[in-house]
């Protein structure tokens, strides 16, 4: 409702002389006032409110918590600041946001910065030392085994005789006592294996302020 001031001084006319012309109390006087008033009644909010009626109030910052009025911007920034993305928190959606200004006009907050790209989150685990500080980073796309990794295991192969006499090494090795050694045939190719895992990708914002 806007201010509303008497436009007639009413009070006053009863101290002006009877033959003050402004002693008179006109219908134009009564005319005047009620249209002020008018004015300042149709200004004034429904009672019951509707979505088409709007009105100003101050906004508080997003930490005050008293009886004052909340306005839409100070809960959207409440929610953002206090509830649901207090700093340190990650933001996750399918939603490209150009950058922090964008986030902000969105969910609110400060300051927003891109997270974990290419990376999934896992939870910190004090008794693993991979895993026991926060924003500790690791692991690998892909991975080629060493030889120690490799399972213990034999390969079979087939023996060939080394002498025109049809004498084996096994044979040599067995009389003689001496060490012999063969090697059968190779496989595999030494690439790497790929190490991902099934996964579904979203945008992550860390808040920072």
């Amino acid at each position: 409702m806007s201010n509303y001031n008497l436009q007639i001084p009413w009070s006053g006319k009863d101290s002006l002389n009877d033959n003050d012309p402004d002693k008179v109390v006109s219908g134009g006087d009564f005319n005047t006032e009620f249209l002020a008033v008018k004015t300042a009644v149709n200004s004034k909010a429904d009672l019951a409110g509707s979505a088409s009626q709007a009105f100003s109030a101050t906004t508080a910052s997003a930490n005050v918590n008293t009886t004052q009025v909340a306005t839409t911007q100070y809960v959207t920034s409440a929610i953002a600041a206090n509830v649901a993305y207090p700093v340190g928190a990650i933001f996750t959606t399918t939603v490209v946001y150009a950058n922090s200004a964008a986030v902000v006009n969105a969910i609110g907050g400060t300051t927003w910065t891109a997270f974990g790209a290419g990376k999934v989150l896992v939870g910190v685990d004090a008794n693993d030392a991979d895993f026991n500080t926060v924003e500790e980073t690791g692991g690998a796309k892909t991975h080629t085994l060493t030889v120690a990794q490799l399972p213990s295991h034999t390969h079979s192969y087939d023996r060939q005789n080394t002498s025109t006499d049809n004498i084996s090494i096994d044979d040599i090795t067995r009389t003689t006592g001496g060490n012999s050694s063969a090697t059968s045939g190779s496989a595999g190719s030494g690439q790497a294996h790929n190490n991902v895992q099934p996964y579904i990708t979203v945008y992550m914002w860390k808040r920072t302020q």
